[in-house]
Order: structure tokens, then sequence, then C-alpha cells
């Protein structure tokens, strides 16, 4: 798929999931908040700052919200995705938390339209790795930058790390109904390569690139839970499995209950998750 054409089918994909995402805000924030708890450690920003946040959907602001709060004082934050239905999302969310000096925009990662080194330090979670053109992305995210400013992201760790997106990815490809991913292709998994990871921060021209897995783990009440996450809000996997007929959709969803079972807890289900967290500094 050449990169408009993924980029105009990716933009429909979350303007379609945004609603799934904000119905599970509170969800997403408890299971994943070790990653954020992560990233704001190694961001690294004094009061004060301006931080962007992109890709900002994926937990309905949840990063930059608790990075405005942690840092207080005159920290401006712009909150951006590049799916207007998740922007709103996010907006609805900081009104009823009341926050104010933050800044709402419709912004693609992979063209900011905002000036050269016009931020103190950039938060994106879950949101490189499903770009098309994450290298871009980061050329950006350098360019926004000031001088000693900082970069914060979250990718997925390896598919054995990750068996609550690797499982239905798998089924879907041993049953036909995706292909296998090539290398490289934007993903859930596709920035899981450190080597990769390191190499695209350092092209960018982000400095001393550091990477620490953070071991984090979402729960789902069972089955049917985790089977309403997957059509609601797992992007490329909710696409795959709304094409399918009802005969190809009870078979796939037969085959991943079965596959989940060794996944079992005492409240439902309890899938393992381990995300790389990175940061980088721009000189």
């Amino acid at each position: 798929m050449e990169p408009g054409e993924f980029k105009r089918a990716s933009h429909a994909v979350w303007e379609a999931m945004a609603p799934g995402w904000e119905e599970r805000h509170g969800w997403m924030e408890t299971s994943a908040r070790p990653v954020t708890e992560r990233m704001l450690e190694v961001l690294q920003v004094r009061p004060g700052a301006t931080l962007l946040e992109l890709a900002a959907g994926t937990g309905t602001g949840i990063v930059g919200f608790t990075a405005l709060n942690a840092l207080g004082g005159d920290t401006r934050l712009i909150m951006s995705d590049f799916a207007p239905a998740m922007v709103e999302a996010a907006q609805r969310q900081g009104s009823e938390l009341g926050l104010e000096r933050v800044e709402y925009r419709v912004l693609d990662a992979e063209a900011l339209e905002l000036p050269d080194e016009s931020v103190d330090g950039v938060l994106c979670r879950f949101g490189y790795m499903l770009l098309a053109d994450p290298a871009a992305a980061l050329a950006e995210t350098r360019r926004v930058l000031r001088a000693g400013g900082r970069v914060s992201c979250a990718v997925l760790a390896e598919a054995a790390k990750n068996p609550w997106a690797a499982l239905p990815m798998s089924v879907l490809v041993e049953s036909g109904h995706l292909p296998p991913p090539e290398p490289g292709q934007p993903g859930i998994l596709a920035l899981a390569d450190t080597t990769r990871l390191r190499q695209l921060f350092t092209d960018a021209g982000l400095t001393d690139p550091e990477l620490d897995e953070v071991p984090f783990a979402f729960p789902f009440s069972g089955e049917d839970d985790y089977w309403l996450f997957l059509t609601d809000m797992a992007g490329a996997i909710s696409m795959a499995l709304g094409r399918l007929d009802d005969e190809a959709r009870a078979d796939v969803r037969a085959t991943i209950a079965r596959r989940l079972e060794p996944y079992g807890a005492p409240n439902g289900l309890s899938l393992p998750a381990v995300s790389l967290v990175a940061a980088a500094t721009r000189s």
C-alpha cells in the first residue's frame, strides 16, 4: 500500500475507533499507567515548558494531561492527533478534568504545522509505530524541539511479549484473512526491533537514545470483553474482523477463545504486555 493510501485508510480507521477509545479511557489509563509514568520520568522537562503530545487519541490525552498536572505552573500543552474525532475525545476529557493551558490541534505527525524550535518536550504513546513514515515523524519531532528539548515515546516490544496483540493477528494470518506483515510495515509491533528504533532516532538527529522495557497487562472481564476490545479499538485488527462474513468471524472468534485459555485470571483474563519506552535529546 502506498503511503498516501495507507494514511487515508488509517485516518478512516482511527476516526471510527475514537468512540471505543473514549469509552475505555479509564481502563486504558489504569492498564498502561506504568508506561505513562516511565515516559514522564525520562522526559526531563521543567515547569513552564511547552509540551506537544502526538497521536494523543490512543490515550485520549492522558499522557499529556498527566505531564501538565505534574509540572504545573505555566506549563503549556499542545494536544494533537491526526484524526479529528480523537482530538474531540481528548478535548472532552480535558474539559471534564478542568484543565487549562491546553491547545487542541489536528496535526499530522509526519508534517507538523508548527514553527521550528517551538516546544520543549514531545510525548507520543503508541503512535510512531502506526505511522506510514516514522522516520519523517521523528525528523519533524526534532525540527519542532528547541535545543536541549526531549522526546519521550512508547512503542510495543516483540510479539512474544505482547500476546494481547500478537494472538489475534496470528489467528488472522493463519486463517488467510491477513497477509503476514512485511518488515517495516506500519502496525502495532512495527518498531519492536530495538536496533531499528535506535537508528530511527539517531538518523533524525536525536542524540543519546535510551530504551527501557516496561511490563504491564491488559485486564478483561472475559472472552466477550476481549472480543469487544478487538472489534471496537484494535485498529487494523478491527478492520480485518469487520471484513469477514459471519461464518469466518465466528471461526476466528472461536480460535481466539481457545488460545486465551492460558491467560485466565481470577476476575477474567490478564494478557501480558511489554512496552519499549524510548527517550532522546535534540542537541
